[in-house]
């Protein structure tokens, strides 16, 4: 499992075709891939690791504060993507990335771990699958990648 973790001043996700719109201000938007074999502990660790990743500012401008402890908003968007190999060719092969079916059971105890971790009313979500319009201000900008496994 691997999150791309962005530190936001705000961040947004449409999909018009299905009516969707949420939105988040001062906090994290995590691009979630899952690979094929993850587990429940892949989703623990990682889910974890995100909220507590210290990548806000205190108040010496060090990076020393998590989301949890700030209080911030998390936005989590699904992104198989994130396993595409660019190795050979030009075109990207998702063959590492696991299955809808293998896939949405996972990404659903992530949202709900976040959800434990953080409460309920701070986590919001894309549509898994869907065409997605992400929209993001990074703060910093701060980038950083989690992975369950090396």
């Amino acid at each position: 499992m691997k999150a791309v973790v962005q530190r936001v001043s705000k961040a947004s996700v449409d999909i018009p075709s299905e009516n969707y719109f949420a939105k988040i201000e001062n906090g994290l938007l995590i691009l979630l891939g899952i690979k094929t074999g993850d587990t429940p502990e892949d989703v623990k660790f990682v889910a974890d690791k995100c909220s507590n990743l210290r990548i806000f500012e205190d108040d010496e401008q060090k990076m020393n504060i998590s989301v949890r402890e700030r209080k911030g908003d998390v936005l989590i968007i699904s992104q198989f993507t994130l396993y595409g190999e660019t190795a050979k060719g030009n075109r990207p092969s998702f063959i590492e990335a696991a299955k809808p079916d293998e896939a949405i059971p996972l990404y659903n105890l992530f949202v709900e771990r976040m959800k434990e971790n953080l409460g309920a009313q701070k986590i919001k979500c894309g549509i898994f699958g869907a065409m997605m319009d992400v929209s993001l201000v990074n703060s910093g900008p701060v980038t950083v990648i989690v992975e369950s496994k090396k």
